[in-house]
């Protein structure tokens, strides 16, 4: 069963409650593999999936405290273009900072709006998990904090 340093093996899929919309999904590529109780996952996703046993299906709804965290107003800044050197900020881009992503959701002359909340931070999440394959972590990937992939071996 789903313990501390086991490898997991699960589908998923996550919506929203708000309108319904799948936000990820696993069933359109492979499955999703993580070592349990390294941070590899938002919180609550490894509490509610504790104990589950292969081929167990699993919904639960995450609040925002237990995924990714509240909407924080002050993560919302507005920054002059010359920020962005080369690019040219265009609403809706997500992009990369020395503090993680930003995404752009405002563009004025002056002035450009950019936000450094997750997408996903203040919603609750609704998941659907199917549990593929429990093993046993490895020494190593106990050391590492990390799964290592089919076999136990490094990409």
């Amino acid at each position: 069963e789903i313990k501390e340093n086991t490898v997991v093996t699960v589908h998923y899929t996550g919506t929203l409650p708000s309108n319904g919309d799948t936000f990820d999904s696993s069933l359109e590529r492979d499955p999703l593999t993580f070592l349990v109780g390294h941070k590899q996952m938002i919180p609550g996703f490894e509490r509610e999936m504790l104990g589950a046993t292969v081929g167990e299906k699993r919904e639960f709804t995450l609040k925002s405290e237990d995924a990714y965290g509240p909407y924080m107003e002050d993560a919302v800044q507005q920054v002059p273009p010359d920020m962005f050197g080369e690019i040219a900020p265009k609403e809706g881009m997500t992009l990369m900072s020395d503090i993680g992503p930003l995404r752009v959701t405002k563009v004025e002359d002056d002035l450009i709006t950019v936000d450094f909340n997750h997408a996903l931070a203040g919603e609750d999440l609704i998941f659907n998990v199917e549990v593929i394959e429990i093993r046993d972590a490895t020494e190593e990937e106990i050391t590492h904090g990390h799964a290592h992939g089919p076999g136990g071996h490094h990409h």
